[in-house]
């Protein structure tokens, strides 16, 4: 990835223009989709538990399931955390800063 600044006067507005090669650019969207579908299921299982709160023969089922999608809430960050990993053990091409 490169960064390039546009070197501006003083008061005037700085624009940041960041650069992905492809190899990053194909990380950034596996991570996206991974994101995109923990998201997803974190919404079907909380959806699901709440359904089940309505019946008392399956709140125990319900309560599983809030865990499930609690759990999966702490897995959030951590796929942010290892996007950012990932992208930075990437070498630099040559000629950025």
């Amino acid at each position: 990835m490169s960064v390039m600044r546009n070197r501006s006067h003083p008061g005037q507005r700085h624009d940041l223009t960041l650069t992905l090669d492809h190899h990053a650019l194909v990380i950034h969207r596996r991570y996206e989709v991974v994101g995109i579908i923990n998201d997803v299921l974190i919404g079907l299982w909380f959806l699901a538990g709440s359904i089940c709160f309505f019946y008392s023969s399956l709140m125990s089922l319900g309560t599983w399931l809030f865990v499930i999608g609690s759990a999966q809430m702490l897995i959030r960050p951590l796929i942010r955390l290892s996007h950012h990993l990932h992208l930075k053990k990437m070498p630099l091409p040559d000629g950025d800063f």
